[in-house]
């Protein structure tokens, strides 16, 4: 019996230290909700009067907030890949929604494979990472790239909230699957969503799991119950009917979140649950979003298309209540969520970093350049400490976000050296991302005046072209200046 006691005690240890390991490590959550305005949740202290959000106010209380919280992306699909790869979606072609909407290359590894076996995975609402025209293979479903269940929708960003039949078609019609099977399904979308998750807590509760939940609210269309929009225009008459229904579709969006952080507080699991709360992209203008005090809407690279509300909530680890201001990107939820579990490969091409330092107080210091591209000839962005340089095909702005956050004093003639320096980042940045799915390139050389004039080229084409080598001349000049200057000193 002595021969077999300290193998039967070290096997016991083992087990009982394993079960431990997997006890402690962190459920993992990320709530994302679709064209939230800036203003159009209440802890920012500009919201509108008819602005109400109390679940997601509290969740701020229990978390931190990310007063300069990005997105990689200035639509929805590319964010979402943003998330999923822990870097640019610039990497795996994604510029546009048109882009992430067909798909990147099923191969690649994305959030669920990265998590240990244990993990329970879901996907629940809106995918837009893949269409299903290959049905029923579904190289681009959730399922597919690693999720273990789902209930969602592919298509592209909009679905019905009313209308959540498979066997009907529609600009925002669209399978709704559970799993791979497409089923007729009937309520409110954004309250069945939270049902699911709900469900799905309930399910693995005492199992480490990870909930991806992705909200479409409160994107197009613009669909809620008729009360609760009466409701709204009741109780503030001074609004138009398009407000009245965002505000309709933001409480139910709202009232989801707090089922949901209910359901792991009723639990017992919300301490020790790491969640991640943000949209995917500024408020939209069709929707009547109020992105207060940014300027710009989604669609674009102002701050108000691509800095969202952004929280973060992990009770066991560090204290909520708090705001940190050093600026963090959609794409750094991967590599936190790994840190949290002791899991990053040591190996690895994020571009994301860890949060876990600046959220237990351990450091200040994150990204020092963040970059944005559009795409071909097109707006991008780059901002290193508070300097911001924008160019869209017609301008050029630097602004100095540390005094101006809503991008009201262009720069760019004063703090020549600094518009250069960061168009050089960008180029250099630009240079190692892959070309865009929908097959141009990232926007590099371009065909000549010339060349397209001897080619028979509309006015416009030869214009805009003329414009871009004028552009590449003054910044030649530019650089040449700055050179000699060096070397005179």
């Amino acid at each position: 019996m002595k021969k077999l006691f300290f193998p039967i005690v070290l096997a016991t240890i083992a087990f009982v230290s394993s079960d431990f390991a997997r006890a402690e490590r962190p459920n993992i959550v990320v709530i994302l909700t679709d064209d939230q305005g800036y203003a159009d949740i209440s802890l920012n202290s500009l919201h509108p009067k008819e602005v109400s959000t109390p679940h997601m106010d509290a969740l701020a209380k229990d978390g931190v907030v990310f007063s300069q919280g990005y997105t990689s992306g200035h639509v929805c699909s590319p964010t979402r890949a943003g998330i999923m790869i822990g870097g640019y979606q610039q990497r795996v072609g994604v510029y546009s929604a048109g882009d992430g909407g067909r798909g990147f290359d099923p191969r690649k590894t994305i959030f669920p494979g990265f998590l240990p076996d244990e993990y329970v995975t879901t996907a629940i609402g809106k995918w837009h990472l893949g269409l299903d025209d290959d049905y029923p293979e579904l190289k681009w479903h959730a399922m597919s790239r690693g999720f273990d269940e789902c209930y969602k929708f592919m298509g592209r960003g909009g679905h019905s909230y009313f209308n959540l039949r498979s066997d009907t078609d529609g600009k925002f019609s669209g399978a709704i699957y559970r799993n791979k099977e497409r089923i007729n399904d009937e309520g409110y979308l954004t309250n069945r969503l939270s049902e699911e998750a709900v469900a799905f807590i309930d399910r693995n509760k005492t199992n480490p799991f990870f909930l991806y939940l992705a909200y479409n609210a409160v994107h197009a269309p613009a669909e809620a119950p008729e009360a609760d929009i009466k409701a709204y225009q009741a109780r503030f008459p001074g609004i138009s009917k398009e407000r009245a229904i965002l505000m309709a579709m933001l409480k139910h969006l709202d009232d989801g979140v707090g089922r949901v952080v209910g359901k792991l507080k009723q639990e017992g699991i919300f301490d020790n649950t790491l969640l991640f709360f943000l949209t995917d992209n500024g408020g939209s203008k069709a929707m009547s979003a109020d992105n207060s005090p940014l300027r710009g809407f989604k669609q674009s690279l102002d701050e108000g298309g691509i800095r969202t509300p952004f929280i973060v909530s992990w009770p066991k680890k560090f204290d909520g209540g708090r705001t940190v201001d050093t600026p963090v990107i959609s794409f750094d939820i991967l590599p936190t969520a790994l840190d949290a579990i002791g899991n990053i490969p040591p190996e690895n091409d994020f571009d994301g970093k860890s949060l876990l330092p600046l959220l237990t107080g351990a450091t200040k210091a994150h990204h020092d350049t963040l970059y944005w591209s559009k795409g071909p000839d097109d707006e991008w962005a780059v901002r290193r400490g508070d300097w911001k340089l924008h160019r869209t095909k017609d301008t050029v702005e630097l602004i100095d976000l540390g005094t101006d956050e809503s991008e009201t004093k262009n720069l760019a003639e004063s703090e020549r050296e600094k518009v250069q320096e960061l168009n050089e980042a960008y180029d250099k940045w630009i240079a190692t991302m892959a070309a865009p799915i929908t097959g141009a390139s990232q926007g590099k050389a371009k065909p000549s005046a010339a060349k397209l004039e001897s080619s028979g080229s509309t006015e416009r084409e030869i214009e805009r072209a003329k414009i871009r080598e004028q552009r590449r001349q003054a910044r030649l000049k530019a650089k040449k200046a700055a050179t000699e200057k060096n070397e005179r000193e």
